[in-house]
C-alpha cells in the first residue's frame, strides 16, 4: 500500500509537469487562441461587405458552367480552377481558383450569373484574415515549420488541461468554494487574484478547451483522424475518395456537364448553393458539393456523376450523401463547424469566441502566477 507522504510527491510532479508544459506552449497557445477567437465571425465581418456577390433576379437561365470556366480562364490565365459555385438566383456565380504549385494561389471570381460579367475577383492570401488564419495554423513561419509546432503544441494542451483540472482539485473540502467562485475583497492581494483566475476560470473553460484541442488535433494529426473516426464505431473509408466512371468509355451522345447544374436545382430546391469541381482526368468522376445551410459544412450532400452518362455514382466515403451518414461519419463531418462554434448557430459562435479569449488569457495568468512564485519580491 503506497504511503501517504507519495502523494504530496506526486502532486509536486504533476506541478512540474504543467509548468514546463504551460511556459514551453504558452506563447503557441496564447497567439492560436487569440487568432481563433477572431476567426470564429469571419463569415459575418465579411457579409457586411459582399454587396458584389447579388445581382437583380431575373426570369433566363444561368450562364452554363462551359461558358463559366471560359470566361473565369480568361480573366485569370494559367491558374487551377478548383470549382464553380451556383447559388440563388439573385446570386454571384464565385469560380474558385486554388493551386498549391508552384506556389499558394488561391482567388474567387464573381460573375453575373446572367450577363457573365465579371463583378469582382478576391485573393483569399490578402487580407485581415489571411493574417489571422496564418498565424492560427502556423505561426506566420514557414508551412512545414510553423504547422508543426502548433499541432503539437495542441496534442500537449490536452496534457496540460488533465494535469490543471488534477491541480485544481482542493486538498480538503473547506477549499472548494475558494475553486469555484472568486472571494475577493479589498483586502485580497494580486497574486491571489491571479491564482484564481487562473484556477477558477481554467476549471470553467476546461471542457470547452478539451473539445478546441480535440477537434484541432482531428484536423492536424493523420492518425488522430482516424483514431477519433475509428473510436466512435466508424466503418467506412474516412478519406475523401473520388469513385471512377461506371461507363470508361465515351457515348456517342455524350451528355455536357452542363446539363448537370440544371438539373440539380430542379431537384434540390431548398439547397443552398451548388458546387462544381471539374474531373482531375478522364476516369475520374464529377464532385458536386450541395451545400444545404448557410454558414455550415457538415450537413454538404457530396454527390458523384460519371462524366460520360451523368450516371450519379455512390461512395464507399463518409463523405457522401448526409442523410447516409453514421454516428462516426457525422462526428467527423461536424468537426471543423464544431471547433469554430458554427454548429451552434451564432450562439454557439459567441460561446466560441469568449471561450477561446479566455483560452487565451490562461497562459498570461500562469506566467503570472510562476514569476510571482519564482521572484516573490
Amino acid at each position: 500500500m503506497p504511503s501517504k507522504s507519495n502523494k504530496p510527491n506526486r502532486r509536486k510532479t504533476i506541478l512540474l509537469i504543467h509548468k514546463v508544459l504551460g511556459l514551453v506552449t504558452g506563447v503557441v497557445l496564447f497567439i492560436v487562441s487569440i487568432t481563433g477567437c477572431l476567426w470564429v465571425f469571419k463569415d459575418e465581418i465579411d457579409n457586411l461587405n459582399n454587396d458584389y456577390t447579388f445581382v437583380e433576379t431575373q426570369k433566363k437561365d444561368f450562364i452554363s458552367t462551359s461558358d463559366a470556366k471560359a470566361i473565369a480562364e480568361k480573366a485569370i490565365p494559367n491558374k487551377t480552377i478548383h470549382g464553380v459555385v451556383y447559388g440563388k438566383p439573385n446570386e454571384a456565380i464565385e469560380i474558385v481558383f486554388y493551386q498549391t504549385d508552384p506556389q499558394l494561389f488561391y482567388q474567387s471570381l464573381f460573375l453575373n450569373p446572367y450577363s457573365g460579367k465579371v463583378l469582382k475577383i478576391i485573393d483569399h492570401n490578402a487580407g485581415f484574415f489571411s493574417f489571422i488564419l496564418k498565424g492560427h495554423v502556423r505561426l506566420w513561419l514557414p508551412e512545414a515549420i510553423g504547422s508543426r509546432i502548433v499541432s503539437y503544441s495542441i496534442l500537449l494542451f490536452f496534457i496540460l488541461i488533465i494535469s490543471g483540472l488534477i491541480l485544481w482539485i482542493p486538498r480538503n473540502c473547506k477549499n472548494s468554494k475558494q475553486r469555484l467562485t472568486f472571494d475577493w475583497n479589498s483586502r485580497t492581494r494580486w497574486k491571489r487574484k491571479n491564482f484564481d483566475l487562473h484556477t477558477v476560470i481554467g476549471f470553467y473553460m476546461s471542457s470547452l478547451g478539451l473539445i478546441f484541442a480535440f477537434t484541432g488535433c482531428i484536423m492536424a494529426f493523420n492518425w488522430f483522424y482516424f483514431i477519433a473516426y475509428k473510436a466512435t464505431g466508424g466503418n467506412k473509408n474516412p478519406r475523401f475518395v473520388f469513385p471512377k466512371n461506371i461507363a470508361m468509355n465515351k457515348t456517342k451522345e455524350r451528355p455536357t456537364f452542363n446539363q448537370l447544374i440544371p438539373k440539380l436545382r430542379k431537384t434540390y430546391p431548398k439547397t443552398n448553393s451548388f458546387e462544381f469541381h471539374f474531373p482531375e482526368s478522364d476516369t475520374t468522376s464529377i464532385l458536386i458539393e450541395a451545400n444545404n445551410s448557410v454558414g455550415l459544412h457538415y450537413d454538404m450532400d457530396y454527390l458523384f456523376f460519371d462524366q460520360n452518362t451523368l450516371q450519379q455514382i455512390e461512395t464507399t466515403s463518409i463523405y457522401g450523401k448526409y442523410k447516409n451518414a453514421s454516428f462516426a461519419d457525422k462526428v467527423i463531418r461536424m468537426n471543423y463547424d464544431i471547433h469554430i462554434g458554427a454548429i451552434g448557430g451564432i450562439v454557439g459562435k459567441i460561446i466560441a469566441f469568449i471561450a477561446s479569449l479566455i483560452c487565451a488569457s490562461l497562459p498570461v495568468s500562469g506566467v503570472l502566477l510562476w514569476y510571482g512564485r519564482k521572484y516573490k519580491k
